[in-house]
């Protein structure tokens, strides 16, 4: 199944990007959310990667009230360099806030990323590039042999032209490897990270009521729908760059220094040192009592005292 785009618009934009966020190591202690592993490279957490942040808001279902989530997404920069430069710039440049998937189909991918797919009015109501639009800045399909579209990989939307790809992209809701390249005859399409938390989100935003009628008059449930436009607006509220992937000795390092820094941690290393102390107090005690009684005889001078500690060895 193609994730097709059509010609883009001008150039526009500059990348403003000061990269602090890098100063940053996130915690992942409380990732409990993440996709299924495969025995991929792509499983484990990179030391140094960039990691951004996308919080969604969107109703499941015609029953569900509306909820908002956050979904984490390292990004793989070693492997795919100037991707994931190219969607850094577009995170730093703001143009996803405030738009909403656009596509969505069970089973296969979320896909959003069109900075025209902004509701105009009340949604459905939007602009008539939504779905076509981009931000005018197209890139060069990037391979490489460790990423493919496991669970959870976010790849880019392109296009025919395999060279195509721009500010578009999709997060797979399931393992997509008819999208790889040596699984087609048309390049494939391109991966540069994966989901981290937050695929329950991804997974109920997939599930979400759909239509082919853009006004949502006809109801079409995924997978039955091939535009995929949710009937309900699946709204990114706004993603930012949140920091990096720290190096495991630093995670370490932090989670020990937080502890201390606690009353609780505080209270712990107080009691040690005291039950410390105590130890040696008992200890010096016992040795004068014991030399008190001659078990222990001191020497008196300095030839004595080597001579104890040679038969003492």
């Amino acid at each position: 199944m193609a994730l097709s785009m059509l010609l883009f618009s001008p150039v526009i934009g500059v990348q403003g990007a000061s990269e602090v966020w890098r100063g940053n190591e996130v915690n992942m202690s409380n990732w409990n959310d993440g996709p299924v592993l495969e025995g991929s490279p792509m499983d484990e957490p990179r030391p140094g990667d960039a990691v951004l942040l996308i919080e969604v808001d969107y109703k499941p279902s015609h029953f569900d009230s509306r909820i908002q989530g956050e979904i984490i997404i390292e990004l793989f920069e070693e492997w795919a360099p100037n991707t994931t430069k190219n969607m850094i710039m577009h995170v730093e440049s703001a143009i996803y806030d405030g738009i909403f998937f656009h596509r969505v189909i069970d089973d296969f991918v979320t896909q959003a990323g069109d900075p025209t797919c902004k509701t105009v009015g009340i949604y459905p109501a939007t602009n008539l590039e939504c779905g076509s639009g981009n931000y005018g800045h197209t890139l060069d399909l990037e391979h490489n042999e460790n990423l493919s579209h496991v669970d959870g990989a976010i790849g880019m939307a392109r296009s025919q032209d395999p060279n195509s790809a721009d500010a578009q992209w999709y997060i797979a809701e399931t393992e997509a490897h008819n999208l790889d390249p040596e699984n087609r005859d048309d390049e494939g399409y391109a991966t540069f990270g994966i989901v981290r938390n937050g695929m329950s989100h991804v997974r109920a935003i997939a599930l979400t009521p759909t239509t082919d009628d853009p006004t949502g008059d006809e109801d079409i449930q995924n997978p039955a729908s091939s535009a995929g436009r949710p009937i309900y607006e699946a709204k990114i509220i706004k993603i930012s760059m949140i920091g990096v992937i720290p190096e495991p000795n630093d995670t370490n390092a932090v989670q020990s220094q937080s502890f201390l820094s606690t009353t609780a941690g505080k209270l712990t290393l107080g009691f040690t040192i005291i039950v410390v102390v105590a130890i040696i107090a008992i200890f010096r005690n016992t040795v004068e009592e014991t030399s008190s009684v001659g078990i222990v005889q001191q020497p008196n001078t300095e030839e004595e005292t080597d001579a104890i500690l040679l038969n003492d060895y």
